[in-house]
């Protein structure tokens, strides 16, 4: 078996839809490509596509990774010129590289995500930079987000890495954040958001790194 590592962007065209219609927009390209797909075992066999942490519905990225399973081993250069024929606009293959088979999966390596997030705001700069240092200078952030499943309550603080003012205009400022994504726990950018003191849902989010662990 061999494994190919795909970094793609995802644009505004598909950003609306959801992480499963993602990976079967997916497969439905590499099926198109003729590309030799490792198969799951079992009663209904799909091709093994193992994607990084999922992104939120509305959020666009230029760090997405994605690792294809082979059965026979192509070059990353057919590889890309063959199924990129096949993608839909606002998906871009930026980069494709074999690796080991026997790697840990893309989730279980994922420690951090970078986003760029830009929201309305009439803050001047002196008060975003003291609410960030203010956020970054608390040792425990006590919060609460609700789900299908209930109330979830927990420390947001310990999700957050950094923050930093990336720009500010006279309607709105982006602010950079480093959150931590691994199986204790995701970051979300909106509810950094709020916790920043803005009110509007963040304008845009961007996720701009995915960052792996080194060992």
């Amino acid at each position: 078996m061999y494994r190919l590592r795909v970094r793609f962007k995802r644009g505004e065209e598909i950003k609306f839809i959801s992480h499963l219609d993602l990976i079967r927009l997916w497969q439905r390209a590499l099926h198109r490509a003729r590309l030799p797909l490792a198969y799951s075992k079992g009663f209904s066999p799909h091709p093994q596509i193992s994607m990084a942490m999922p992104l939120a519905i509305g959020v666009t990225s230029e760090t997405e990774l994605a690792d294809i399973f082979l059965d026979t081993p192509v070059s990353p250069h057919f590889f890309n010129a063959a199924l990129s024929q096949q993608l839909p606009p606002g998906i871009e293959i930026l980069q494709v590289h074999p690796i080991s088979p026997h790697q840990p999966s893309l989730q279980s390596q994922t420690s951090f995500a970078e986003y760029a997030v830009t929201i309305a705001t009439d803050k001047e700069t002196k008060e975003i930079e003291a609410n960030i240092t203010r956020l970054l200078s608390a040792e425990y952030l006590p919060w609460q987000h609700q789900r299908d499943t209930g109330t979830r309550s927990y420390d947001l603080r310990a999700l957050i890495s950094d923050l930093w003012l990336i720009d500010r205009s006279p309607t709105c400022c982006t602010i950079g954040m480093k959150l931590r994504c691994d199986s204790n726990g995701s970051g979300r950018p909106e509810q950094v958001s709020l916790a920043l003191g803005f009110i509007e849902q963040p304008r845009s989010i961007h996720r701009t790194k995915l960052i792996l662990k080194t060992a």
